[in-house]
This record gives structure tokens, sequence and C-alpha cells, in this order.
């Protein structure tokens, strides 16, 4: 089993390694396309990964990871699937793939606050005249009272 390698990105910049012994891969029967082969390869993959019992994660990583991605987490444990394709080594660098992509977007930091604006004082009465013109038209189209 290899290394999951993440790429460099906004918080963290040198990259990420997550050592295959941390990982933990499970395989069983897809229920995918495969024909007759379905019922007796064990292409899906499941790829899990102990965030908490993690050594390659710094303690504001980890943290980030277990506020961010709680919600799909059993335990501290993230779990990956993958069973489109018929082949389980494609299944397993799909679930690679899945698994650095969820760890790298989960890892970015959050954004910064919106910082309140003003409008201008043109641009209100801009606005204010446009609304009053309009008001203006439609009055024209209206029956003259009685």
């Amino acid at each position: 089993m290899l290394d999951l390698v993440i790429p460099p990105g906004p918080g963290i910049p040198h990259g990420l390694v997550v050592p295959a012994a941390e990982l933990d891969e499970r395989f069983s029967r897809s229920s995918g396309p495969g024909g007759q082969g379905v019922n007796t390869t064990d292409s899906r993959v499941q790829l899990s990964f102990d965030i908490a019992a993690s050594s390659s994660l710094s303690d504001t990583h980890r943290g980030r990871l277990l506020r961010v991605l709680g919600p799909r987490l059993v335990g501290t444990t993230l779990t990956v699937d993958a069973a489109e394709y018929r082949s389980q080594q494609r299944n397993r660098a799909a679930a690679r793939e899945r698994m650095a992509g969820l760890l790298r977007q989960a890892l970015a930091p959050p954004p910064p606050p919106r910082r309140a604006t003003r409008r201008t004082r043109g641009s209100v009465q801009r606005r204010l005249t446009a609304k009053r013109q309009r008001s203006e038209l439609k009055a024209q189209r209206r029956r003259p009272p009685d």
C-alpha cells in the first residue's frame, strides 16, 4: 500500500503525507457494473483514516479536521468508499483521490470575514431619482381621477 500524498495548498503550504500504516483499506463486493465478475471479485474499496491517532498531523490540523469533518466522521475515523470502477486497482486510486480531496478541502483556512461597507451618497441619490422617475412614468399611464 502507498502513502497518501496531499499536494501543497491553502492551509498546508508544504503539502502533507499520510503514511500507509495509518490508512486502513477494506474490500468487498461491489454492486456496480461487472457482469458475472460482480459476484466473484472484491472490487469495492473502503479507505479509512483515524484522524485522532495520526502522527502525521499537527495539533492545529487535527483540530481543524475534527471540527470541519465532524458530521462525516464515525468517532474520529474518516471513511471513503469507491465502487464506480470494475477494477479494484482503479477503485483504490479513486478512494485515495477522494480522501486527499476531502482532507485538502478541510485543511484550507476559512475565508476572511466580510467587511461591512456603506453605499455612497451618490448611489443612494441615483437609486431614489430612478425610483421617482419610474413612479412618474407609471402615474402618467393611470386614468385621471374623476
